[in-house]
């Protein structure tokens, strides 16, 4: 007698080079077919615009995920602009319903990411700071004013400096 298991894709967890039921191997091609229950918002860019002394890069392309009652729960970037033949470079979360095994979310407060996961390297930017976690390939923005940190001091933020309750801001899983 043979037993065949079906596994079924958590279509909300996070984990290193997958979020749901997207990983590293998926080209840009593939998000229509595997979101065709929600809504996708192709968002170009448009390179180079404007005249020699006002050129600038417009931003990367974007593939936003909409559930179908219009929450936007990701926005997928690929790795080459323009070609539907392109893997994925990263994805930014932006639902709360995508969370780790560890139950890392939108939602998480900071002193359980610091709790659960390692935090390899803080950088500090104008207004935030952002938090690189290698286990899963992900970084983390929290806002400057949200940690108690003034915008515009340059100072380097650390990690005991982070207040246990501070929220994220943003929340990406970069693709190998």
């Amino acid at each position: 007698m043979l037993f065949a298991q079906c596994s079924r894709v958590n279509p909300f967890l996070i984990e290193k080079n997958s979020v749901g039921k997207i990983n590293n191997q998926h080209l840009i091609s593939d998000i229509e077919t595997l979101f065709a229950k929600d809504s996708v918002v192709t968002r170009l860019s448009e390179g180079e615009l404007g005249g020699e002394d006002t050129k600038y890069l417009q931003d990367e392309d974007q593939y936003l995920i909409y559930s179908k009652g219009g929450k936007h729960l990701l926005t997928i970037v690929p790795r080459i602009q323009h070609d539907s033949t392109s893997k994925i470079k990263y994805i930014e979360i932006k639902d709360s319903q995508f969370k780790t095994e560890k139950e890392l979310s939108l939602r998480t407060p900071f002193k359980d990411i610091n709790f659960n996961y390692k935090v390899n390297k803080v950088e500090t930017s104008m207004s935030s700071a952002t938090l690189y976690i290698d286990e899963l390939n992900a970084t983390i923005a929290m806002r400057k004013s949200d940690i108690g940190v003034n915008p515009f001091d340059n100072k380097k933020v650390v990690l005991e400096q982070i207040p246990d309750l501070a929220k994220i801001n943003h929340f990406t899983i970069w693709f190998d």
